[in-house]
């Protein structure tokens, strides 16, 4: 059987805003009321993404608990990054930008790969952040972005995360070919320099 791709992703948001709800969502199509805020857990997930077999560790992150040097470890860690906010939180919203900040930093010279996710759609009424804001958000972070509800199910949960895994997967290629593409040329120039000495 042909190995599988590892994909690591993580992600990242402030404290309540949904993340382990989320992950569990998706891992087990189920919703729990109850977490611990300041746990952290790694999950394994395989998946059949576009016919190729994928697995996936997901690490939810402990959000306010975390301290920095925690949290730098965990973005140099990951490799693909679901940024949460909860739409009933403009707060939550605030720190997405700040958040991918850090992420530029750490990650650089390498563009980070990530989706925006606004969770809790099924709270409208309570609604202190517009789609549009989000819509305008990810275009400006170069994202996908979705809008869900950990609770419901509703809006494409299971989408979010093969999205990530697809994205990641295409920057490795492109990463792939670039490398090749350089040392390639490190031969032909070797081989240029030679004939030009022979020829001389």
């Amino acid at each position: 059987m042909a190995k599988s791709a590892e994909v690591k992703l993580a992600i990242f948001g402030r404290a309540g805003v949904g993340k382990s709800a989320l992950v569990v969502r998706f891992l087990t199509k189920r919703f729990i009321w109850e977490y611990d805020p300041t746990l952290e857990s790694t999950y394994r997930h395989q998946a059949t993404i576009d016919d190729e077999v994928v697995s996936m560790e997901i690490l939810d992150t402990a959000g306010q608990q975390e301290d920095t040097i925690q949290r730098e470890g965990h973005m140099r860690w990951g490799e693909g990054f679901v940024l949460v906010y909860d739409i009933t939180d403009r707060g939550s919203f605030e720190e997405v930008v700040p958040l991918k900040n850090i992420l530029d930093e750490i990650k650089k010279p390498k563009n980070v790969t990530l989706v925006l996710v606004g969770n809790k759609a099924d709270l409208d009424h309570s609604r202190q952040v517009s789609t549009e804001e989000g819509e305008k958000l990810a275009t400006e972070l170069a994202c996908a972005f979705y809008e869900c509800s950990a609770c419901t199910g509703e809006g494409n949960i299971t989408e979010i995360f093969y999205e990530l895994c697809r994205e990641v997967r295409r920057r490795r290629m492109v990463q792939g070919k670039t490398r090749r593409r350089s040392s390639t040329t490190h031969v032909k120039q070797a081989i240029n320099k030679m004939l030009t000495k022979i020829s001389s």
